[in-house]
């Protein structure tokens, strides 16, 4: 049987996220991801109950874990590991928080009430779904010890396919895939059109202000498909993971926006000027660094995001906000 390459899967793929983002909007997104998230579920779950068992039950799964460490939550004590601890909490987790995906979710919500219960829902609930991954990596170093070994050294993104093709039956081979599949194609789709439709609303719309409906429809269509050809050439390029073509993603936000949408929500006196100096502060002071490659003992988005609170304040007394003038 003949295998596709990565790059003619990557092509493949995209090629049908394209198609139904393009053509089905926001609408295809929520449709295509509620079913996906269903198939992710419950095929993560079926793997992760015959994964368990070939490792001895998840009691003894649980207690090896538990009896190597893994449910320590802190690192050392030690000033440098904290701070580089702290750094990785707040990229992943506020970096997170101004992600375009997570306003185009919350902004498709019939009403108020259930924009606020759907997004806290999710978001406490994210934390039990994440685990299971987690708890599914940890059985293949169980049953296949030496096959991790290899593949941490080599390329560590194998380890659940692999142990999936050479432990489990056919059908749970299916099973994994198709989850695998639901979640690359529901986090592209999102992902891809939240970006598209910011370009053409708040650029592009301000070049063509009389542009109509249909004319921006189409807009916006273009602008996925430039778009996914941009992000399908750089994935096909770049020899980095897709953990850390994420991180780099948070790392982003993280030192420009996450200052200015926090206190625009809730700094009374934060202003556009403020606003302004946070994200050239914040992202200018993590570019240089990354670029520069100076050896600081925490990550740059960290330094980038304090200095995107320093222009916050700044430009803000500066150039206060006039509604706070006049409270």
């Amino acid at each position: 049987m003949d295998v596709i390459s990565m790059t003619q899967g990557m092509l493949i793929g995209a090629a049908v996220v394209v198609l139904y983002t393009m053509f089905g909007g926001m609408w295809s997104v929520a449709l295509t991801t509620f079913v996906q998230m269903i198939v992710i579920i419950i095929g993560l779950l079926l793997v992760t109950n015959f994964a368990t068992e070939q490792a001895g039950g998840l009691s003894n799964v649980l207690a090896k874990a538990s009896a190597e460490g893994k449910f320590e939550f802190l690192p050392s004590f030690e000033i440098w590991d904290m701070l580089g601890w702290m750094a990785a909490l707040v990229t992943m987790a506020l970096g997170s928080i101004p992600q375009q995906d997570v306003f185009q979710r919350v902004n498709s919500s019939r009403n108020e009430q259930i924009a606020v219960w759907a997004t806290t829902l999710g978001g406490v609930s994210y934390f039990f779904f994440a685990s299971v991954p987690l708890l599914l990596a940890y059985t293949a170093n169980i049953i296949d010890p030496k096959m991790v070994a290899d593949l941490i050294n080599t390329d560590s993104q194998l380890i659940l396919p692999t142990l999936i093709m050479n432990h489990m039956p056919f059908y749970m081979q299916v099973i994994f895939f198709g989850a695998l599949i639901s979640v690359i194609m529901s986090t592209a789709s999102g992902t891809l059109l939240a970006p598209s439709i910011t370009f053409t609303e708040n650029i592009l719309k301000g070049f063509a202000p009389h542009m109509t409906d249909r004319q921006l429809l189409w807009s916006t269509r273009i602008t996925v498909l430039v778009f996914s050809c941009m992000v399908t050439f750089y994935a096909v390029a770049t020899e980095a993971t897709i953990h850390t073509m994420v991180e780099n993603a948070y790392r982003i936000t993280l030192a420009g926006a996450f200052v200015p949408l926090a206190a625009g929500l809730f700094w009374k006196r934060a202003s556009n000027l403020g606003a302004a100096f946070a994200i050239l502060f914040g992202l200018s002071t993590w570019i240089i660094l990354e670029i520069t490659g100076v050896d600081v003992p925490v990550p740059p988005q960290l330094f980038g995001l304090f200095a995107s609170l320093g222009g916050m304040i700044l430009g803000s007394y500066i150039t206060p906000n006039k509604k706070h003038l006049h409270t």
